[in-house]
């Protein structure tokens, strides 16, 4: 079975995406590439919507399913993305490569969220390829830190079951 890369967007991240898609199967034959949308263009959508498939996804194997995720910034697409269980997504939108680097090797990033008004679609791809290279360093700080985010999102999914059992 191939690892799995999901892919979302908004409206402005749409072709980001696309192009994506294409330089992901053309060059990454390894993984197994799932289009969580949009299929088509609608500058009205509301990014939560879609952003929250490629999450599940990511979500449901954090281990082995990877995330790409477009929109205008790149950063609301994180913020609903890092509100699932295990995903933990950084954000680019131009600048230093190190950062994309930085956050697979310390922090074991599952998903990248991309700024597709700050980048162009050949960057994007760039960065993605850089991106999936980079191996988490499974230093004990590292490790150690991980783990207390995970443990920060079990306490507080379950306050929120208590508080809903009432």
């Amino acid at each position: 079975m191939k690892p799995i890369i999901y892919l979302a967007a908004d409206h402005a991240g749409l072709e980001h995406k696309e192009y994506m898609e294409t330089f992901l199967r053309d060059r990454f034959p390894e993984y197994e590439v799932v289009d969580c949308g949009p299929e088509t263009l609608n500058p009205d959508d509301d990014y939560p919507d879609i952003i929250k498939l490629a999450a599940q996804g990511v979500s449901d194997a954090p281990n082995d399913a990877k995330g790409i995720i477009f929109g205008g910034s790149g950063e609301g697409e994180a913020m609903v993305a890092n509100r699932f269980h295990d995903v933990r997504c950084t954000v680019y939108y131009g600048g230093a490569q190190e950062i994309v680097t930085l956050s697979k090797e310390h922090n074991n990033a599952n998903m990248l969220s991309i700024g597709a008004r700050f980048v162009t679609k050949e960057e994007s791809t760039e960065i993605a390829r850089l991106w999936l290279a980079t191996k988490f360093d499974p230093h004990p700080r590292h490790v150690r830190r991980i783990a207390k985010m995970n443990k920060l999102t079990h306490q507080i999914k379950n306050q929120w079951w208590k508080f809903w059992q009432r």
